[in-house]
């Protein structure tokens, strides 16, 4: 019998993940969000109108609170909201934590939350992981799911210890939701591998208001591509952290993925970006270079294409007007 759970950040890859579960595992799940649109707009229209590249809209029912409205008890809570979100939904959440029982997955982009998170939970009881699974939030109440189903996968590791029986229930639970899960023990690589991969697409796609294969079609992509890999790694080696690919099998991840797996999908930065609010670059190129900072590395790249993209953001005040 699957896990009941309670995904907190019903935006675009908490809707995912949660609709796949309750669809597909037939899990108990409810969706948290503090964004009140989101909230509000779903309650009206009684579930979720979930697409798959843009065809087949249809609506899926589901379950959605405030924080304030909510006191369930799940067994594991899914954790999606923005980094710069995050803080606010998980105090709002607090009063229906049971952290001697519930864990946490959380699947975000960048660095940072884990010790947001920590602050509530154990480290026993928290997993992470990394996704290489396009989807795009249209508008509130209408989600995108880029890819044939099944396309993508994650990479998932317990923040501490050996996984116990109910970390391999989370991975049996995403499984049979086709999420496609390769559980691990390396936590803080499989965190750091996944900002290295949107170190380079996000960023550059944002920038350039690109998909990721019109920036794979760029006879230059890989020579860009792999200056930011290559301070990625330097940072990495000098943090003594061991990440989960060689440096010429992240640019092939890069490549595959924009190439086969997700060629037609704006990242999730740009997403931000398009509807103007602040992009995650902070806990991404910048985290790069902060962490090399801390070891008298320069990661100059990603210190300059984190100034581009907050360049980006200023400057769409004078588009609007």
């Amino acid at each position: 019998m699957a896990l009941k759970y309670t995904v907190l950040g019903a935006g675009a890859m908490g809707l995912r993940f949660g609709v796949l579960l309750q669809e597909l595992a037939g899990a108990k799940v409810d969706f948290v969000d503090n964004w009140a649109p989101q909230v509000e707009t779903i309650k009206q229209q009684g579930g979720v109108y979930v697409s798959r590249d843009h065809e087949n809209r249809h609506l899926v029912p589901i379950n959605i609170y405030s924080p304030e409205e909510y006191d369930g008890d799940p067994d594991v809570f899914i954790v999606f909201a923005k980094q710069m979100t995050l803080s606010d939904l998980l105090q709002r959440s607090a009063h229906f934590f049971r952290p001697d029982h519930q864990y946490v997955f959380s699947g975000m982009n960048g660095m940072g939350h884990i010790e947001k998170i920590n602050y509530y939970f154990p480290k026993e009881h928290v997993v992470a992981g990394t996704c290489l699974i396009g989807t795009v939030l249209n508008k509130a109440g209408d989600v995108d799911f880029i890819g044939k189903p099944g396309a993508g996968s994650i990479n998932l590791a317990p923040q501490v210890g050996e996984p116990d029986e109910r970390v391999k229930q989370i991975v049996e639970d995403f499984t049979t939701a086709n999420i496609n899960p390769h559980l691990n023990d390396n936590f803080y690589g499989t965190l750091l591998t996944k900002v290295v991969f949107n170190s380079v697409i996000n960023t550059i796609c944002t920038l350039f208001e690109i998909q990721m294969g019109q920036f794979i079609d760029y006879d230059g992509a890989e020579k860009l591509g792999k200056q930011l890999i290559n301070e990625a790694f330097d940072v990495a080696e000098r943090a003594g952290i061991q990440l989960l690919s060689t440096r010429e099998e992240e640019w092939q991840t890069i490549k595959y993925v924009s190439e086969v797996t997700n060629p037609l999908h704006y990242p999730s930065m740009y997403q931000d970006m398009s509807k103007n609010r602040p992009t995650e670059v902070d806990y991404i190129n910048g985290y790069i270079y902060d962490l090399g900072k801390k070891y008298n590395y320069e990661a100059s790249t990603h210190d300059f294409l984190r100034n581009l993209v907050h360049l980006a953001e200023n400057t769409r005040k004078f588009r609007q007007n």
